[in-house]
């Protein structure tokens, strides 16, 4: 098991960031690794939705079948699977003053042999969820509008 967490400060309100990181669509916005995030049918976005995700990873392409596991006002919790690995990505969400901190935890279960190579790949998900702090507050900005600086002007 490898598991990292980043925590992240974004300068929107919380319900607005959830709505964001709601739809895992948008992990191409913000997440190195994903080349494509594509859902799975219809609807509301719910506990259920489903979206087929292919994410690049040293070199490889691997698909996995995304869940929407756990969608609360403050959490969302969405797990991946395929025969080699169960990953888990938890988003815990705290309001702060019209601006919202994102505790995000991403965790991935290998099966089988790939269980040993697990220890010897936790430099490169460390790596991985560096750039996932950098790049998912410009992604939460791009797609919700760049929010003036505390002075009132723009940034």
């Amino acid at each position: 098991m490898v598991e990292v967490e980043r925590v992240m400060t974004l300068a929107h309100p919380l319900p607005d960031v959830v709505g964001f990181l709601a739809d895992f669509s948008n992990t191409t916005s913000w997440d190195p690794g994903t080349v494509t995030c594509d859902r799975i049918g219809g609807g509301e976005l719910s506990v259920g939705a489903e979206w087929r995700n292919v994410s690049e990873f040293r070199g490889r392409r691997t698909e996995l079948r995304y869940r929407l596991v756990r969608f609360d006002p403050d959490r969302l919790t969405f797990e991946g699977r395929n025969k080699t690995a169960t990953s888990t990505d938890d988003m815990r969400f705290e309001e702060d003053g019209g601006r919202t901190t994102l505790i995000y935890r991403a965790r991935i279960d290998f099966h089988g042999l790939a269980r040993l190579a697990a220890p010897l790949l936790k430099r490169e998900f460390e790596r991985l969820g560096d750039e996932v702090c950098e790049q998912l507050p410009k992604a939460v900005d791009h797609a919700l509008g760049v929010p003036p600086t505390a002075d009132g002007r723009p940034r």
